[in-house]
């Protein structure tokens, strides 16, 4: 078959039935992504004769004698196609797994389709970035695409208004200052004149609220390189007299944060620099896990239980042994004797021993039962087929209440309590805590007002587009090698040595980039089975999830039942907090008891209270296993808390954002929980009266997005706080070197991954920022066991805390060494000043080549960070909505989340990661959720799930408090699960509000809000 692919002539031949996907793939273009293979999110997604099409679900055999146009086809990283270049210019990306299909599908638009660009792009998901900042790539890349000058550019979409420092809405302004002339310290100008607080103003004038907000697109170089013009279609100048809410309202915002006078010149932090792989992977030239030719590679498939509850009586598998192309079949017999479990922490002993590779008794539908490797995917499949297996089917038990009562089917009753580390197998009871300080009784029988509830939580899959996978290999030394899609490569390695009885030395493990975590990679899923063939069979072997895969065996978020109970006194000062969390973990215990502590901590220690009482369990049940997810527990929990807050407000006639202002904890007071936290959490700075302040005035204002008209609609206000601690407890660790080159460029060793999350180009920027230098100068080598040093893992939000901590330190190491280099070799021992080429010393110069001669090629220095201190950061969100009593329709007309991110490194970057966080959760509390019949997952593809596309995803105005904390690098706090715990709680309050009917379940779904809006009806009537 001949066809035309990206310019140049093919002849290849399909297997029968083979779609276009994996069929270029196997031309070694990995550049096509496979998200679905349902045709439903677009990753995959290429150009046939000028149409846009989804290859996963497009036949092979369709293309021939036609042309085809991958992203790699559109350019390259060193020319890159006018939408490409937007793509880049915008930062539409984050993990950038989806941008390929992205790119392609919008090259094909034009200028006047831009009114329609919702439909037009529904078949293209992101779970990243919320959408915003692909929206503002699009336009702009097809208007540049067209030849159309920068002012003709079309405007944004109505109503999707973002806010400046002054406190004025505005339509989206680039970085550039006026007339299109970078400010010479990178923030932006008004009316000509540099920011003096490093934020640009309307008007000019700074603004009296401590806010700074991120308005504009990253570029794609270094902060000096001149941006392009205002998406908004007019000159970025600001107008004092525009009015609060004004359609044609522009006004200018900085692109930069002025950082701390320690930091030297150039000073990359505090600037929106683009990420390093920014042009890869606009060009699809960014390798993920699998985009690599593994020579040899055979592949694995599951065969996997039908019943949530079986004894395997026997297993015949001599029919799939036999076929052609099978290499070998693994069952319970290759099983280690080695109890672990699949989550990953620090510490090994936090999480319960309850698995092996393959057991013989099976605890959920889905669980592997054995697995083949063979030549193909195919071959694989159809031996899973001729797989013989005998079951004796087992009481289960799929009601976490049920689950702990007596007589309830045991789903671990032979588990040892102190060898597996669960506290009740007897109950399916694996941790517990029951404490309380004061006498909560007493204090509600004592206060005035008191509120009780309870709320119910769903199942939620992480959904990141690039599944579950890993591909392993023995290395000429016969060591155990595994690239894997891994939030924790460091971890992963330790507990494949421990599993299989290795030395750590004989194993590696590294990542490429990682195509989106949220807490769902940090977890062993194909490790442990890949490694297992590969030590068996000696051949390369690979194992990639199915977007099936992802929601019957991957771990999802922990559905929980919450009950509140909180008093005040007359005046709203909290008197007492109870909360009793049941939290359902399913068939394996992993993450079960971290996130039912967590889920209990910073949601109740947030408030200050002199009673508080908390009773949670975590359970074993027969459904799918549920595992860590962004928040690790405390989105669960301030749901409830939250929607009892409000309801306490409202019983007591005071203002929601006012109850909180009279009851949240502040600096010098205890932090209270379960316990007194310890002195390792403190304190770093403070913003949370400021992000009150600064919601609470955004409700105010409004914005320009029409209230629909009709006598069905009501409208609605909410907000929620959320408090975080800005790493996990206990320690997380890391060790990072950064060396000096004998080119006079910058590596940096970094043990972290990089999963969309951002660290990769906010450690060039912390770096380079160190040592005096341009982005472009640093090169990062990162989560490869074998060439970087250890990190705990990209968890926790550790990615700039922790790793950025250490890597500070690394480079501040380096600085001095230098500068002690220089000094010998200039003669001088007074103090030089390092410069982006050498170190200057009085009227002498040296070179960083000569440093690094001198010092035998390279000058290396190491810098470790563990977490002994934490701090805390905090997050407001509010929204406006309506919602149609008559269709349970919730409209969302403004929505606003204001972050205490301590020193924002990377504005741009961080209003996105806000975004991102604002829009999953969105999605968790309006129409994501996994649905089970007695363990059975009905939910297995995107279409009857529901994630979120460009049309359901609000733009979201972004404020950061100006907080300078005492613990992060340049003062900056971790935020990359925080934004996602306040937005549930702040919808359902807005539902309260506009139905006078309170939520108790999520998600808020039409079907949901319909019957609490005909409840209100009838108790009206």
């Amino acid at each position: 078959m001949r066809f035309i692919m990206n310019g140049e002539q093919h002849e290849a031949e399909p297997i029968a039935g083979q779609c276009l996907r994996t069929f270029i793939r196997d031309q070694g273009h990995f550049e096509v992504k496979k998200g679905c293979d349902s045709g439903d999110c677009g990753a995959c997604s290429v150009i046939v004769d000028g149409t846009p099409v989804h290859s996963c679900v497009y036949p092979a055999y369709r293309v021939e004698d036609r042309v085809v146009t991958t992203v790699a086809g559109l350019g390259d990283p060193d020319d890159l196609s006018a939408m490409q270049k937007s793509f880049v210019d915008h930062a539409g990306f984050q993990c950038g797994y989806c941008t390929a299909g992205m790119v392609v599908t919008a090259t094909t638009l034009k200028p006047e389709q831009l009114d329609d660009l919702p439909r037009l792009m529904k078949g293209n998901l992101c779970r990243c970035t919320g959408y915003r900042a692909v929206e503002e790539s699009i336009r702009a890349g097809v208007c540049a695409g067209a030849g159309l000058a920068d002012g003709a550019t079309p405007e944004p979409v109505e109503g999707r208004l973002i806010t400046t420092k002054s406190g004025r809405h505005a339509r989206a302004a680039d970085e550039a200052a006026v007339d299109g002339e970078p400010s010479t310290t990178g923030a932006a100008t008004v009316d000509g004149e540099p920011s003096t607080t490093g934020a640009a103003a309307a008007g000019g004038e700074p603004s009296t609220n401590g806010a700074v907000v991120t308005d504009a697109p990253v570029a794609g170089e270094p902060a000096t390189a001149p941006a392009a013009a205002p998406v908004a279609g007019q000159p970025a100048t600001a107008s004092a007299a525009a009015p609060v809410v004004a359609e044609k309202a522009t006004a200018t915002v900085s692109d930069a944060i002025e950082p701390p006078a320690s930091v030297p010149t150039p000073r990359t932090v505090g600037t929106s620099v683009g990420a390093p792989a920014g042009q890869r992977i606009v060009s699809g030239r960014e390798p993920y896990t699998l985009d690599v030719a593994v020579p040899g590679v055979t592949h694995l498939k599951l065969l996997q239980s039908p019943h949530a509850h079986a004894r395997i009586l026997s297993m015949d598998t001599t029919a799939a042994e036999a076929l052609p192309g099978v290499h070998t079949v693994l069952t319970a017999a290759d099983s280690p004797e080695q109890l672990y479990s699949t989550a990953r922490h620090q510490y090994r002993n936090d999480d319960p021993d309850d698995t092996t590779l393959f057991d013989t008794v099976v605890r959920y539908r889905g669980q592997r039962v054995a697995a083949v490797v063979a030549d193909s995917i195919a071959i694989a499949e159809a031996a899973c087929r001729l797989i013989e297996v005998e079951y004796e089917v087992l009481p289960a038990v799929f009601d976490p209440e049920e689950a702990r009562q007596p007589g309830a089917p045991l789903v671990h009753g032979d588990l040892d309590p102190a060898v597996s580390r669960v506290a009740e197998p007897e109950r399916n009871v694996i941790a517990s805590v029951h404490t309380e300080i004061g006498s909560v009784a007493e204090a509600v029988a004592a206060s005035p007002v008191h509120v009780t509830g309870t709320w119910q939580t769903h199942r939620v899959s992480h959904a990141a587009l690039e599944t579950h996978g890993s591909v392993g290999w023995l290395d000429e030394d016969s060591r155990l090698v595994v690239r894997t899609s891994s939030q924790v490569p460091f971890l992963v390695r330790d507990e494949l040595a421990y599993i299989f009885g290795l030395e750590q030395d004989r194993v590696r493990v590294f990542t490429a980039r990682v195509g989106g975590g949220f807490g769902g990679k940090q977890e062993i899923l194909t490790e442990d089975v890949v490694s297992a063939a590969v030590l068996k069979t000696g051949l390369p072997v690979q194992f990639e999830f199915t977007r099936n895969d992802e929601f019957t065996i991957a771990p999802c978020r922990h559905p929980m039942r919450v009950s509140v109970e909180l008093a005040a006194d007359a005046d709203g000062t909290l008197t007492a907090i109870g909360v009793d969390v049941l939290s359902d973990t399913g068939a394996y215990g992993n993450h079960g008891p971290g996130v039912m502590f967590h889920s209990v901590g910073e949601t109740v220690s947030i408030y200050t209270a002199p009673n508080k009482k908390i009773d949670a369990e975590v359970v074993y049940t027969n459904n799918i296993p549920s595992g860590a997810f962004r928040g690790y527990g405390l989105g669960q929990v301030s749901f409830a808390i939250e929607s009892a807050m409000d309801e306490l407000a409202k019983e007591l006639g005071i203002d929601p954002f006012e109850l909180r202002r009279r009851n949240v904890v502040r600096p010098g007071q205890a932090l209270v929980a379960s316990h007194v936290e310890g002195d390792d959490l403190v304190f770093g700075s403070y913003g949370l009266d400021q992000c009150l302040d600064l919601t609470e005035e955004a409700l105010l204002r409004g914005n320009a997005t029409e209230v629909p008209t009709g006598s069905a609609w009501r409208l609605g206000t909410g907000m929620a706080a959320a408090m975080i601690a800005t790493m996990p407890p206990r320690g997380h660790f890391s060790t990072v070197t950064m060396t000096l080159e004998s080119d006079g460029s910058y590596l940096a060793a970094v043990g972290t991954a990089e999963f969309g999350n951002g660290t990769t180009t906010v450690h060039t920027q912390i770096a380079s920022s160190v040592l005096g230098t341009s982005v472009d100068r640093i090169r990062i080598r990162q989560s490869d066991t074998d060439g970087v040093g250890f990190d705990t893992g990209a968890f926790g939000s550790a990615g700039t805390v922790v790793a950025g901590k250490a890597l500070h330190s690394a480079a501040t190491s380096l600085k001095a060494e230098v500068l002690r280099i220089a000094s010998e070799i200039a003669g001088a021992w007074s103090e030089g000043h390092l410069e982006a080429d050498g170190v200057r010393i009085g009227e002498t110069f040296v070179p960083l080549t000569a440093i690094a001669e001198r010092a035998g090629g390279s000058v290396t220095a190491t810098g470790q960070e563990d977490g002994a201190k934490r701090s805390i950061a905090f997050n407001v969100h509010g929204f406006r909505v309506a919602v149609h009593e008559l269709t349970g329709e919730v409209r969302i007309l403004q929505s606003v989340h204001a972050a205490d991110a301590g020193f924002v490194l990377n504005p741009a970057q961080l209003r996105g990661q806000i975004e991102g966080g604002v829009a999953q959760a969105t999605g968790s509390a309006l129409y994501e959720e996994m649905l089970l019949k007695e363990g059975f997952v009905t939910t297995q593809v995107f279409r009857a799930y529901h994630l979120p596309q460009l049309a359901d995803v609000p733009v979201t105005e972004v404020y950061f408090a100006e907080t300078d904390d005492s613990v992060g690098p340049f003062g900056a706090k971790s935020m990359s699960e925080a934004p996602y715990n306040p937005v549930a709680p702040a919808l359902a309050n807005a539902v309260r509000d506009a139905l006078g009917v309170r939520p108790h379940e999520l998600p808020l779904s039409r079907d949901r809000v319909w019957r609490l809006a005909t409840a209100a009806r009838e108790l009206v009537g």
